[in-house]
């Protein structure tokens, strides 16, 4: 229990301002609820509690998983904020707009000649994308100034033909987060699919 409290107290002094009051000592009211609980289980020598008693641990038992739901994902946030921060943060996507024409394998993403990321899908994620899905590929820092992006898609195209395509795009980075959206579409005039680069201004596609 020190040990964990300690090791929180240690990240909140390494982000100063990331975290509000409030929050740690939602962090700290939950970890003592934890350390708490199973001393309502320990009176033995004592008479059985009421039912009553019974559900009210229950209740508090479900409501201290939740806290520590959320602390979880504000533990990720703060994480991701440390280790990438807005003025050199660079995210890639993916996303699928097609129908007959591609059947996605694998994606690969280089940026300034290195590659950063490479991934091996599966049927289920596939479909995923078919239904809307957006899939973060690669999240990074990158200084200021000119950039290039490379990105390779292989599959199966038209009749059922291996098919390999890559598409480029060069962009600035500047001190706010850049957001790349890499887009697989069919192209039903051209009977093949379409691979594009979007750049996205906004927080995030």
């Amino acid at each position: 229990m020190n040990a964990a409290l300690r090791m929180l107290a240690a990240r909140r002094s390494s982000a100063p301002g990331r975290w509000s009051p409030p929050a740690w000592f939602r962090v700290a009211a939950v970890l003592v609820s934890i350390a708490a609980a199973p001393a309502a289980f320990g009176a033995d020598d004592a008479a059985a509690p009421p039912p009553s008693e019974f559900s009210n641990l229950d209740s508090r038992i479900q409501d201290t998983k939740s806290e520590v739901i959320e602390l979880n994902r504000d533990l990720m946030v703060l994480e991701e904020e440390l280790l990438f921060p807005a003025s050199t943060q660079v995210a890639v996507f993916v996303s699928m707009d097609v129908g007959k024409l591609f059947e996605l394998d694998s994606v690969q993403v280089k940026l300034d000649d290195k590659q950063v990321a490479a991934y091996l899908y599966t049927p289920s994620e596939v479909q995923a994308l078919h239904r809307g899905g957006v899939q973060r590929v690669y999240l990074g820092n990158l200084k200021a100034g000119s950039h290039e992006l490379v990105a390779f898609f292989t599959g199966g195209g038209p009749h059922r033909r291996d098919y390999k395509r890559g598409t480029t795009a060069k962009f600035d980075k500047g001190t706010d987060p850049k957001y790349i959206e890499l887009r697989i579409k069919d192209s039903t005039g051209k009977l093949q699919p379409e691979f594009d680069v979007k750049i996205w201004p906004g927080p995030s596609p």
